[in-house]
């Protein structure tokens, strides 16, 4: 029995190895596992509400518009020239930026089964009104992830 949960474990230490090989080098700043979990968290319960934009030609539209938010790429594009562009777009803007490992995940966390280049987490739904309760909440987590963000970019440059 312990051996079965070993393998398993090894197995998963493959697969973060090989997310972690498949990196763009332009990836930065890079989210650890912490704030990559965070980040994730925040991005499915924006789905949930509507409050995300997917997709590199979504997230770019709505940049341009001056929609503000939080802008979620994923690090394992390839070709990478896909989305370059983006985050010199979210630095003119002002908008905050993190890498997350793994384009599936990101798929995942925003409720999609294609896996997703980027996505854009709106401070307010695109269409119709949220609850108090639901706006205050979703807006502090927005808060804590960008300030962490903020600090982690702030430590690279």
């Amino acid at each position: 029995m312990g051996s079965d949960s070993e393998t398993e474990k090894s197995a998963q230490k493959e697969r973060e190895k090989k997310k972690l090989l498949a990196l763009a080098p332009i990836a930065k700043p890079l989210a650890g596992k912490k704030l990559c979990k965070r980040t994730l968290k925040l991005v499915r319960r924006a789905a949930e509400h509507k409050c995300l934009k997917r997709g590199v030609k979504e997230v770019v539209k709505s940049i341009r518009r001056g929609n503000k938010g939080l802008c979620v790429i994923a690090g394992n594009i390839s070709p990478i020239d896909v989305i370059t562009h983006v985050p010199i777009l979210c630095e003119e803007a002002n908008i905050p930026y993190i890498y997350v490992p793994s384009k599936e995940d990101l798929a995942n966390a925003g409720a999609t089964k294609r896996p997703t280049c980027c996505v854009l987490v709106l401070t307010k739904p695109a269409k119709g009104e949220l609850g108090q309760e639901e706006q205050e909440k979703l807006k502090g987590e927005y808060d804590q992830v960008s300030s962490d963000i903020s600090e982690l970019a702030n430590s690279m440059f």
